[in-house]
C-alpha cells in the first residue's frame, strides 16, 4: 500500500509533475501525439489540428474567465484579430510564419488590454457587454478596413518551414499541436508563480486582493492581454490551417463556444480547458457519424440532423446540472477510484 509523504520543499510542492506516475504519463502522452500523424487518416488529422486550435483559445480564456474571474464573449475577436494580422503580414510582406504568429499574439494582445480597460469598474453580466461590443467593433474593422479585403476576406499562403509548404493536414499538424503544447504548459506554469497567485486572489476576493497590495488594473489588464495574446495566437494557427480568413470566420457563437467549453471542462482547470475544448469539438463530430449510420436517407435525413444540435445542448445542460465543477472534476474522481484501489471501502 502507498503511504502518502509530505513535501520536503516549495519546489516539489509547486512541482508540475509531482510523481512518477504524472512524469510517465507525461511521457507516453508526447510520444502518442508524435506517433499520431503516421497513423490516423486525413479526417482525423483534421480533426485534431482543429482541437488543438481550440484547446489553446479554451486555455487562454480560461485564465480569464476561470482563474481571473472577468468573464469575457470577445474570444473570437480576438482571434480574428490574430488571424487577419497574420493573413496581412502573409499576403503583403511574406515574413516567417513564426513571427507572423506573434505578431498575431501581440495585436490580439493589445486588442485585450484596450478593452479590459473597464474592468475596474464593472464585471460580471456588465463586463461580458463590453466584450460583446469589442466583437462588434472588430467585425466592423474587418469589414471596412482597406486592407483586410472587406467582405470577401483574404486567402492565406501556407506556412512554410526551409522551403516546405505545410499545405496538408499532416504537415500542419507539426506546426499546430507543438505550439498547443507549449502554450498549455506556458498557462500551467503561469499558476506557478507570484502573477498566477493573483489572479486567483483577484476572482476570489478582489477587494480583500487590493487589500493585501495586488493593484487590481494592472493584473486585470495583463490577465486579458495574456488571455488575448493566447486568442491571437491561435487565430493565427487557424488562418494557417483554413488558408482563408473572412469578417464571418469568427462570430459571436464561437465566443460562446469556448465559454460553454471551460464551463464543461471546469473553469479554473488547465485540464477542464482541454476537456471541455476537446468535447465540444468531437462530441457533434461523433453525434453527426452516429446520425449518419441510421437506414434513413432523403428528405427524412434532413429532419433526423437537427437531433444532433438538440443532444449536443442537453448534453451540455446536464453537466451544468449533474457535474458543475465539469469534466475535470469526473477526471480526478477516477484518479482517486484508482489511487485507492483495490484498498477502497
Amino acid at each position: 500500500m502507498r503511504i502518502a509523504t509530505a513535501k520536503e520543499s516549495y519546489q516539489l510542492d509547486e512541482a508540475l509533475f509531482d510523481s512518477a506516475t504524472q512524469r510517465t504519463w507525461a511521457v507516453l502522452l508526447g510520444v502518442a501525439l508524435v506517433l499520431y500523424p503516421f497513423l490516423a487518416s486525413d479526417y482525423w488529422l483534421y480533426l485534431a489540428c482543429l482541437v488543438s486550435i481550440h484547446v489553446a483559445s479554451a486555455t487562454g480564456l480560461n485564465i480569464l474567465t476561470g482563474y481571473t474571474g472577468l468573464v469575457s464573449l470577445g474570444q473570437a475577436a480576438f482571434m480574428g484579430l490574430g488571424a487577419y494580422t497574420v493573413a496581412v503580414l502573409e499576403h503583403y510582406f511574406g515574413t516567417m510564419f513564426l513571427f507572423n504568429l506573434l505578431a498575431g499574439g501581440v495585436v490580439a494582445m493589445l486588442g485585450g488590454i484596450v478593452v479590459g480597460i473597464p474592468s475596474l469598474r464593472v464585471k460580471g453580466l456588465y463586463l461580458a457587454i463590453v466584450t460583446i461590443a469589442a466583437s462588434f467593433l472588430a467585425h466592423f474593422l474587418f469589414v471596412n478596413s482597406g486592407f483586410t479585403g472587406g467582405t470577401g476576406g483574404m486567402t492565406v499562403p501556407p506556412a512554410q518551414v526551409f522551403g516546405l509548404a505545410l499545405d496538408t493536414s499532416f504537415r500542419i499538424y507539426w506546426l499546430i499541436v507543438p505550439v498547443t503544447v507549449l502554450m498549455v504548459l506556458g498557462a500551467a506554469n503561469l499558476f506557478r508563480t507570484r502573477i498566477g497567485r493573483a489572479f486567483i486572489a483577484i476572482r476570489d476576493r478582489d477587494i480583500s486582493a487590493e487589500v493585501l497590495g495586488i493593484p487590481l488594473l494592472r493584473y486585470k489588464l495583463l490577465s486579458f492581454g495574456l488571455s488575448s495574446f493566447y486568442a491571437g495566437v491561435a487565430g493565427g494557427l487557424w488562418a494557417y490551417f483554413f488558408r482563408v480568413v473572412t469578417p464571418e470566420s469568427f462570430p459571436l457563437i464561437m465566443s460562446i463556444f469556448f465559454l460553454a467549453a471551460i464551463i464543461v471542462g471546469g473553469m479554473g482547470s488547465i485540464l477542464g480547458g482541454i476537456l471541455g475544448a476537446i468535447f465540444m469539438t468531437m462530441v457533434p463530430e461523433v453525434l453527426r457519424i452516429m446520425v449518419g449510420w441510421l437506414p434513413i436517407e432523403g428528405d427524412t435525413l434532413q429532419y433526423v440532423a437537427p437531433v444532433r444540435t438538440i443532444v449536443f445542448g442537453l448534453l451540455i445542460v446536464g453537466f451544468l446540472i449533474f457535474e458543475p465543477h465539469g469534466l475535470a472534476e469526473v477526471w480526478r474522481r477516477v484518479r482517486r477510484f484508482f489511487h485507492l484501489w483495490p484498498f477502497r471501502n
